[in-house]
């Protein structure tokens, strides 16, 4: 059965508010979701990436292959965050046998760890612009302890995980399918979650800058609990609509404050790769992550760098069962699932 080939991943994204999942089946017709589940995880269970209740978050997602009836054990997951790195370097040209020992040579000095303690990937973007004697590569370093963190949790979980991405890539893999996405359009995705932002500036399939910073909808929710004086779960229900008339206008300039400093910190990374740039100029934004359904954001966006912008809709060149998968089900999660997506695309002998 071409569903249950060797090679089939489950895509899996665990976030610090919410864990979702993916199935697809991909065939010469087309890409289909089979399975797609969203579990919220407590509050403090997940921080920063870094899972504080090892069994309670593995229960979650027990349950969550369980209510989705997902069968498959081996997944691909994403990490993201303080322990993390991303850069693009630029090193002198070398035969494909060096490459491994020079990549790794020249970057301790792009590592705020030990390079003991983190595993290093890499792949080649090209040659430089400015020699020919030199190409641009992407370096990435994730700290070992961590991969060990979630390769527990899902054995804990009863799952075997068989690729490990980065957060930012697995976006930038669903974006990649999608009808609308245009190769010649500089586009800036933003996926803005509950305790970190990731930025993408693409062309094509060639990232051209990335980075990540620490805002997110946690924010909103801690600044809320703290003026109020409401648990963060009384802060989580009344940013998710369950709010009184008295404290809406509370929750509105707080939301707005935030999202201020938002652009402002995506603004200046657009300013900083446009003025090293001679030729490219972001031309689309696109948003997900919980962020994306925060008020104001797009509109300010929109204004302060006057470039469209716009949500993404990860399940656009997916074939849908509509009544499996209901239009109001589809824009609901819509913001929250291209990770997940991303990663369900993955194969076994991916790179």
């Amino acid at each position: 059965m071409l569903f249950r080939k060797k090679d089939h991943l489950v895509g899996l994204d665990i976030g610090s508010s919410f864990i979702k999942v993916a199935e697809l089946k991909i065939s010469k017709k087309g890409n289909s979701l089979k399975k797609f589940g969203v579990a919220p995880v407590p509050s403090g269970a997940i921080v920063e990436g870094r899972i504080i209740d090892m069994e309670g978050v593995a229960n979650i997602i027990r349950t969550l292959f369980k209510s989705q009836k997902i069968k498959e054990k081996n997944v691909a997951i994403s990490t993201g965050g303080h322990s993390v790195v991303i850069k693009t370097i630029t090193t002198a040209k070398v035969p494909e046998k060096e490459l491994h020992t020079t990549i790794h040579s020249e970057a301790e000095q792009y590592i705020p760890y030990d390079i003991d303690d983190v595993n290093i990937d890499y792949q080649i973007l090209g040659e430089s612009e400015f020699s020919l004697d030199q190409m641009n590569v992407l370096l990435v370093a994730v700290k070992k302890d961590l991969v060990a963190e979630y390769i527990d949790l899902l054995s804990l979980a009863g799952l075997t995980p068989k690729i490990i991405d980065v957060d930012t890539f697995a976006l930038q893999n669903i974006y990649e399918v999608l009808p609308g996405s245009d190769p010649e359009t500089v586009t800036l995705l933003v996926d803005v979650g509950a305790s970190k932002t990731s930025l993408n500036i693409l062309k094509g399939n060639i990232s051209l800058m990335m980075r990540d910073n620490v805002s997110g909808t946690d924010q909103i929710i801690e600044e809320l609990s703290g003026q109020l004086d409401l648990s963060i779960e009384e802060a989580e229900n009344m940013v998710s609509g369950n709010n009184d008339q008295k404290n809406s206008k509370t929750l509105t300039e707080i939301s707005q404050r935030i999202v201020n400093t938002w652009c402002s910190e995506i603004c200046e990374v657009v300013y900083t790769f446009q003025s090293s740039s001679n030729e490219n100029k972001v031309e689309k934004i696109v948003l997900s992550g919980g962020g994306g359904f925060v008020e104001g954001f797009s509109d300010n966006l929109k204004s302060e760098l006057n470039v469209d912008v716009v949500a993404i809709n990860p399940f656009e060149g997916l074939i849908l069962d509509g009544k499996r998968f209901p239009d109001s089900f589809i824009s609901g999660v819509g913001l929250q699932a291209p990770i997940a997506l991303g990663l369900a695309l993955r194969r076994m002998d991916d790179k």
